[in-house]
């Protein structure tokens, strides 16, 4: 994520500079624990929670976990990742739903927040699990706020219920009690209360607040968090525990490019966990917060179970299945392949998914340079085909090719260079599904470097055993195999291996244009 992006290089730096060490001294410790004090001081966490986490890391690095560790390098990640988790809450914790309908859930925070946003946002993904949310617009204070509620409602498809004007006029008070009997009436499982924020913390927002949660008794009271307010997040997040007591913490506008390391230290300074996400201005820009995935984000070892749920949500099982058979039976198409891509739309920015992948850290470059426009282009050129020419690309003279290229407004190299790549990319996808590895032009098994399987063969065949004796030489060979160099993960923790320049250029040819 964007927002800790800053705190996360540095972080990785230091590891990068401690893996080069064999063995781990206790300067090296302080060294390291200097280091990433600094990182989180200037990405704006807390002293107090700064103070504590390095604490815990230089007395666990020092430990016999360290010293009798076959990797302490890989140990010492192992234990920042552990702190971090802590920090970040430790355990998932979900919405709490109460044991008779309605459910009331009241949102908190300052104006600019994100908030009613959030609201509509929160609405949108519980209508995805079943539930029927209703939105109550008490915000009668904040010019326009209540219209600005209805549009965010119906974007969301959610009811609504804003039976005064605002712009100073009505009781939000009022308004939220008469709004969860209408619920109750209405039959309306959820009650999610919008109410007003001010710039700053003050007496009359928060006895408004109060007064609300007295009156509603919500099961859930959510404060909203800005992730990249700095150093006043901690003394907005107490001011708000203080005033009106909350059960939970939703971090927006982590999507941003500022520090955003105060927000890390919200659960650690309250007490109170992190439940929501919001990464984004689109309503589906909502995650439920993981300590342990977030953790791995910052470090830069991915998040690859976010990465599958995404993918489950978006991919329908039964089309799967069908492409599974149609891969076995090398009969994929064109027109497959587009489906296929309109799927991955659904599941939101390429470059979000990719940057999910461990070890991306390293390529912000080329992911910032990944143009997402190319799946529109593909797309384009595809829908210009005939039913026949989508089925079986050989009858693609160049006639029917430049037809192609007028139609979708490209140019016959585009629609010669897409061809090209969905026979390379068919190629790969049988291999895959025949429990093969795919084989890259230039590049090798994917997961490997450029050249790199031309060199490890190479090397393979310098080192391997030249005796005349075939048992003897199989022997042999096999000792130089297991004395190889285990691969893993940035940072030797295992995992997938992060995705080359290479790969990540390949991908984005077969995508599009190349």
């Amino acid at each position: 994520m964007a927002t800790f992006g800053t705190l996360s290089d540095r972080l990785t730096e230091t590891f990068r500079n401690l893996r080069k060490k064999g063995q781990l001294t206790p300067a090296d410790v302080d060294g390291t624990v200097r280091e990433i004090r600094r990182a989180l001081l200037d990405a704006d966490v807390a002293l107090p929670v700064v103070k504590e986490f390095t604490a815990a890391v230089r007395e666990r690095a020092l430990g016999d976990e360290v010293n009798r560790a076959l990797n302490p390098a890989q140990q010492v990640v192992q234990i920042v990742n552990d702190e971090l988790i802590g920090i970040l809450g430790g355990q998932q914790r979900r919405l709490q739903f109460a044991k008779n309908p309605p459910t009331v859930i009241m949102l908190a925070g300052l104006q600019g927040s994100g908030k009613t946003t959030f609201a509509g946002k929160l609405a949108k993904m519980l209508e995805k699990d079943g539930h029927t949310p209703l939105l109550v617009a008490c915000d009668l204070q904040r010019p326009n706020a209540v219209n600005q509620l209805q549009v965010v409602a119906e974007r969301a498809g959610a009811a609504i219920y804003a039976p005064e004007p605002g712009n100073g006029v009505g009781d939000p008070v009022t308004v939220a009690r008469d709004g969860v009997a209408y619920a109750t009436r209405q039959q309306h499982d959820i009650v999610i209360i919008d109410t007003a924020g001010r710039l700053g913390v003050d007496a009359e927002l928060m006895k408004q607040a109060a007064d609300i949660r007295k009156a509603t008794q919500p099961d859930e009271v959510l404060f909203v968090i800005d992730a990249m307010i700095g150093q006043d997040a901690v003394n907005t997040a107490k001011a708000f525990q203080d005033g009106v007591d909350f059960t939970g913490v939703v971090l927006s506008k982590l999507d941003g490019d500022a520090r955003g390391g105060a927000a890390l230290s919200v659960a650690s300074v309250t007490g109170r966990p992190i439940i929501f996400a919001s990464t984004g201005e689109g309503l589906d820009d909502v995650e439920p917060f993981h300590p342990d995935r977030m953790a791995s984000r910052i470090l830069d070892l991915g998040d690859i179970l976010t990465l599958i749920e995404q993918a489950q949500q978006a991919f329908d099982e039964a089309e799967a299945m069908k492409v599974a058979e149609k891969l076995a039976t090398e009969t994929f198409t064109l027109e497959d392949f587009l489906e296929q891509m309109q799927q991955m739309k659904k599941m939101g920015s390429m470059k979000k998914m990719l940057g999910m992948l461990p070890g991306m850290g390293n390529m912000k470059q080329q992911l910032e340079d990944f143009d997402e426009r190319e799946i529109d282009r593909t797309e384009a050129i595809i829908r210009s085909m005939t039913l026949a020419e989508r089925r079986n690309p050989k009858i693609l003279n160049g006639s029917r090719r430049l037809r192609i290229a007028r139609g979708s407004g490209m140019t016959v190299t585009d629609v010669n260079q897409l061809v090209q790549r969905f026979d390379q990319a068919a190629k790969m996808m049988k291999t895959v599904a025949r429990g093969g590895v795919p084989n890259i032009p230039g590049m090798g098994p994917v997961g490997g470097k450029p050249g790199a399987s031309s060199k490890r063969g190479k090397q393979q065949k310098a080192k391997g055993s030249r005796s005349g004796n075939p048992a003897k030489r199989a022997a042999e060979n096999a000792g130089i195999a297991a004395s190889a160099p285990a691969t893993g993960s940035g940072f030797g923790l295992g995992g997938a291996k992060a995705p080359s320049e290479a790969d990540l250029a390949e991908l984005q040819k077969m995508l599009g244009r190349g």
